[in-house]
Order: structure tokens, then C-alpha cells, then sequence
């Protein structure tokens, strides 16, 4: 251990705040989850952390490791924590046991180390409290205050009268809480999605969780049915249904070599029921392969196989490759960018006229649907305008009211027949709109504050919203014809003043922020893991737009299209928008500046 120069103490700060820069692969991903079954016994991708030696008497490594001392199986999350605590203050941390047990998710900010004369460290930490990692895997809404912890560290050898640098350290008068930094959550954990059936059963909804990838492939099957059993994030909830109630697994599921077998007492004969819950369970597995045999209360159901269910019952039939658009003079242009797909405007010349924003979507009989946000008669009036049916559009209604502001309108994406549906903030307020263009205030359960953004998943059940300054996610229920938000789940993020949302994958968004400038990241939606996209903006994001990558359609992902300062810009790679991409424009005469492409967006 190192020792003091002098009596008394001696501070050392290390920061700990988030990278500057731009990530060298963050433009492009490839969505996909899971991985294929190995062999019994063989350890999925990771490890269990690191042991309490490891770090040998270095302060920082050992402060860093025993902030994921908790990552792993449950069951053992206290002991491996204790592991780290002098014996003399063990009991200081009281053991919870079953469900109980759940780890304090913080994202550090700042590390002080105060060397003592008696050759302790005192350590405190500043921190942000993320969330609560519990037993099932979900990541819930922080529940703690605490933005600071102290402690002490003490040579593990200090009171063998041998000063052995490889004995490594112990923690002193530790806190009574599981902590468990933000980074280990990401090196420990693998963050998986699971399904649940909408409210009115027509289309599958994202859930995410975290399982410890100590935990060995083949209890994949196991875990996820557990998940599926104890139903869906509190937040999701108005949003979704559950299995039947009073499901139970029957023993734990098993199987290996490409078979499992899940055993359940659920309620019920309903057929139908019984399959939606086969393609439930194939979806929640990720890319796991093989076949699957269902039990009802030990009867057993034909075997399927999963990636064959996968591939019959697609999550998103109508997610095609992203077009890209954008507003050019008051009118709706397509974008040419080499190597993708560029199509028509599908809206007459009449219909797009005097456009500042829009939202082109596909309905499930291949309608288009077109919401804008069209330049009214009076300076700096607006009012949205709402057109459907076949290419090329040429009817379009519009609002009965004026606004002073209205955001880039969504549609909520449906897999039926039923009329479509979309959300658009106005003048600090979210509204539903409907095919004639008629506005109908959504009530929020929130504190008073502006709505400035809304964004909607492509399940079209899960929207994130900007209120008074924060990100939140939400529910849609669509039940009734109508389309009710559920209690929204604010996110803690490091991005301060959010500007603008949208979804990039099924559990991640891109949203911009600051970060003590201007900045974009990609953020889980649960807040936890967050990726800076690019952090040297030089100006408010006013408009962002994204398009959701999947796992029905493999694309690259990442894809993204924001405007700040009144110009547009593009990822993969990051480039201006400039004038040549926008197809269909007259050329500009000799002398004249043309105008800047704005507010682009994709069409899938």
C-alpha cells in the first residue's frame, strides 16, 4: 500500500464524466440480439467481474471493481459484494434475500481519494442514480437520492504487520446498498428484448431487460419464460396484456442440443392463445435457434421450430427500407444518396404546397399517410394538414385551428385495417389527429410543463416525449378508437436540455441534449446505456428524425438525420445535407444562393 509523505491527508479527484469525441463505429450497427446455444455447462459472452485481489493496492481499479462486484446471478450478489469488505464491517451491509435483493444502478461523475495519516483512503464518489436492477431482470426507476457516497479503504494485510501489496485492499464502512456503476451494467450484463402482446392482441411490444451473461446459454429458455410470466415493465403495462394470471412454469424449462421444452399451468384451452404465446416465447429468445415444444399443464402442443415461427410471424410485416425526405422550398423532395433506395413524392403538386414539416408513413394496404405542418395565412401561424390514401395523394384536410408552433407530427403504426391514428405536439401540447385532420388534446400524468417533442416506436405502442425539459417514455393504448398515453417513465440521462427524439432501434433513442455543448446521443430506454453519437454540434438540434432498426428488417442501423442553425445533416457517414442531394428542384439562376434543404425524414 502506498504510504504518506507527510502526516495528514492528501486529495486526488478523478473525473469520471462521460467521453468527448465521436465513437468510430456508432454511425452503423447491425440490430440483433441473443446467440445460439452452446454446449451444457459452457459460460455465455462474458465473465463474472472481477475478484477483490485483482487490483492489486491500486485505489482507482479496486473502487472500480468493487463497483461490480454485484453484476452476476442474484443469488450470489451480496457475497461476491462482501468479498470486498474488511471483516471487521461486513455486517454493516444486511443481506436481502430472493427477490429482495436489487442493485442501485449509478452513473459515476466524479472520485475524490483522501489519503489519511493512519494510512486509510477515504473515498467519495459523486454520482447519478439510474435506476434499480431487480431480480427479473428490469431496470426500474431509481429510487434512491444519495448524489454522493463516502467510504474507506484499508490495506487487506494492515493488521498482519506486513505491508504486501498483492494482499490488495478492503473496503471500510461501506455503504448499506448494492451499488453497481453503469459500466459494469454494460461489460456484465446483456440486454435483451422481450415480447408482449398489445392491449387488443394484434402486434407484439418490446420489453427490455438485463441478464447476466454468467448465466450459461442453455438457461436462456428458463429465464426468459420466467420474465414472461412475471409480466411487463410497470411502465408498459397500459399498453400490453400478460399471460393469463395465475401462470406458472412447472419445473424449470430444459432442453439442450437444439431442443427445449417449457412446461406451464395457465389457464385456459384458447388455441389461438396458446400459438400467439409459441410466437411470444420465439421472439423473446432473440436469435436463439432450435426447436421448441410447449406444455400446457404437462399436454403437449405440436414443436416448433423457433427461427421458422420467427419467419412466418414477422414483428413489423410492413417495415421496408427507408426512403429519405426533406422540405425544399415549401414542398416535400426526395433525397438521393448513392447506394439507397430514393422513390417519388406521393403526394400531388397541390397537395404539397407551403410545407415547413412532415411525416410520410405506409398503412397496412400499402396507403400512404401524410401528416404535414403547412404555412397558414397569417406570419408565423400554422396548421396541420392530413391526407391518405393511394399514391399519389391529392386530397388533404386540415386543422380547424391555428397554432404559433406544431413539432414534425408521427404516426402510429398499425397492422390492421383500422383507421390510422398519429400524435403531433402544438403550442406545448400533445394531440391525436386522425385521417380528416382532427385534434384531439391527450391528457398527460405529469407535472405542468410545455410538451416540446413526441416520438413513436414502430410497434406503435411506445412513445418518448420531451415535457418541461425532461425525456420521458410511455405507453399507447389504442383500445376505443381513441389513443391514451399511460403514465410516462421519466429517463435519467447525462444529456441536460433535450431538444428532440426519436427511436433508433426497438430499445434505444437518439436524442439531442447538451452535454455542456450541443450533442447527440443513443440512449436505452430505460436511461442506462447511453453512446455518444457527436458531440461537437456547435448549435441546438431543432428537428431529429431516425430511422428504427429491427429485426424483420436486417439493415444497417444508426441511420439518423437532425437540423441545427437551419441546416440539415446526415449520418452514415455524417455529411451536410446540401442542395444537390434534393432530386426534382429547378436549377438555381447564376448569382442566386439556394436555399437549404430542411426538416428531412425518412418514409419505411
Amino acid at each position: 500500500m502506498r504510504r504518506p509523505t507527510l502526516l495528514g491527508t492528501l486529495g486526488v479527484m478523478v473525473l469520471l464524466g462521460a467521453g468527448c469525441g465521436i465513437p468510430a463505429a456508432s454511425d452503423v450497427r447491425v440490430d440483433g440480439k441473443g446467440s445460439a446455444a452452446t454446449e451444457a455447462g459452457v459460460i455465455s459472452r462474458g465473465s463474472e467481474p472481477p475478484t477483490r485481489t485483482a487490483s492489486g493496492s491500486v485505489n482507482e481499479t479496486f473502487v472500480r471493481n468493487f463497483l461490480s462486484a454485484a453484476a452476476g446471478e442474484p443469488d450470489r450478489a451480496y457475497e461476491r459484494v462482501k468479498a470486498f469488505i474488511a471483516p471487521e464491517d461486513k455486517t454493516r451491509l444486511q443481506d436481502k434475500k430472493g427477490s429482495e435483493v436489487a442493485l442501485n444502478v449509478v452513473r459515476l461523475r466524479e472520485a475524490v481519494y483522501t489519503l489519511n495519516s493512519d494510512s486509510t483512503t477515504t473515498v467519495k464518489i459523486t454520482v447519478q442514480q439510474i435506476g434499480v436492477l431487480r431480480t427479473n431482470g428490469i431496470l426500474a426507476p431509481p429510487v434512491a437520492t444519495e448524489t454522493e457516497y463516502e467510504f474507506g479503504l484499508r490495506s487487506a494485510s494492515f493488521n498482519g504487520g506486513v505491508n504486501d501489496d498483492r494482499a490488495g485492499l478492503y473496503v471500510i464502512n461501506p455503504p448499506n446498498v448494492l451499488l453497481l456503476s453503469d459500466t459494469a451494467l454494460r461489460e456484465y450484463y446483456q440486454d435483451e428484448t422481450i415480447y408482449f402482446w398489445s392491449s387488443d392482441r394484434s402486434r407484439l411490444v418490446p420489453d427490455q431487460r438485463y441478464r447476466p451473461q454468467a448465466v450459461p446459454v442453455e438457461r436462456q429458455v428458463n429465464e426468459v419464460v420466467k420474465w414472461l410470466v412475471g409480466g411487463p415493465s410497470d411502465w408498459l403495462r397500459p399498453g400490453v396484456v400478460g399471460l393469463p394470471d395465475r401462470t406458472e412454469l412447472i419445473n424449470n424449462a430444459t432442453g439442450g442440443n437444439g431442443r427445449w421444452e417449457v412446461n406451464l399451468d395457465m389457464s385456459g384451452d384458447d388455441q389461438s392463445g396458446i400459438d400467439q404465446l409459441i410466437t411470444q416465447i420465439a421472439w423473446s429468445l432473440g436469435d436463439l435457434t432450435g426447436q421448441l415444444e410447449l406444455k400446457i399443464r404437462n399436454n403437449a402442443q405440436p414443436v416448433v421450430e423457433l427461427g421458422e415461427r420467427r419467419d412466418a410471424r414477422v414483428l413489423y410485416p410492413y417495415a421496408t427500407s427507408p426512403q429519405r425526405f426533406g422540405v425544399y422550398d415549401g414542398a416535400i423532395h426526395p433525397l438521393d444518396f448513392d447506394g439507397e433506395p430514393s422513390g417519388t413524392v406521393p403526394l400531388t403538386p397541390e397537395a404539397n404546397r407551403n410545407v415547413v414539416s412532415a411525416s410520410l408513413g405506409l398503412a397496412k394496404d400499402r396507403r400512404i399517410l401524410a401528416a404535414m405542418v403547412v404555412a397558414s395565412s397569417g406570419k408565423n401561424r400554422y396548421r396541420l394538414a392530413v391526407g391518405t390514401g393511394a399514391d399519389p395523394v391529392s386530397v388533404v384536410s386540415r386543422s380547424g385551428a391555428e397554432f404559433s408552433s406544431i413539432g414534425r407530427p408521427v404516426w402510429l403504426r398499425t397492422v390492421d385495417n383500422r383507421p390510422s391514428r398519429g400524435l403531433v405536439v402544438a403550442d406545448g401540447q400533445l394531440y391525436r389527429f386522425d385521417e380528416a385532420a382532427r385534434m384531439y388534446p391527450v391528457p398527460l400524468n405529469l407535472p405542468s410543463g410545455a410538451v416540446t417533442a413526441v416520438a413513436a416506436g414502430l410497434d406503435g405502442q411506445r412513445v418518448a416525449l420531451i415535457v418541461g425539459g425532461r425525456l420521458y417514455v410511455a405507453a399507447v393504448n389504442l383500445d376505443g378508437g381513441g389513443a391514451s398515453i399511460g403514465p410516462p417513465r421519466e429517463l435519467v440521462t447525462s444529456l441536460t436540455n433535450p431538444t428532440a427524439v426519436d427511436w433508433g432501434r426497438e430499445d434505444q433513442l437518439v436524442v439531442a441534449g447538451s452535454v455542456g455543448q450541443p450533442a447527440i446521443y443513443e440512449i436505452s430506454v430505460d436511461g442506462a446505456l447511453e453512446t455518444p453519437l457527436r458531440t461537437d454540434l456547435g448549435a441546438k438540434v431543432t428537428h431529429l428524425t431516425a430511422y428504427p432498426t429491427n429485426r424483420s428488417v436486417r439493415t444497417p442501423g444508426g441511420a439518423y438525420m437532425y437540423e441545427a442553425n437551419g441546416v440539415a445533416y446526415r449520418s452514415s457517414p455524417f455529411e451536410r445535407i446540401e442542395p444537390g442531394r434534393v432530386r426534382d428542384i429547378a436549377p438555381v439562376p447564376t448569382g442566386v444562393r439556394p436555399s437549404n434543404p430542411s426538416a428531412p425524414f425518412f418514409l419505411y
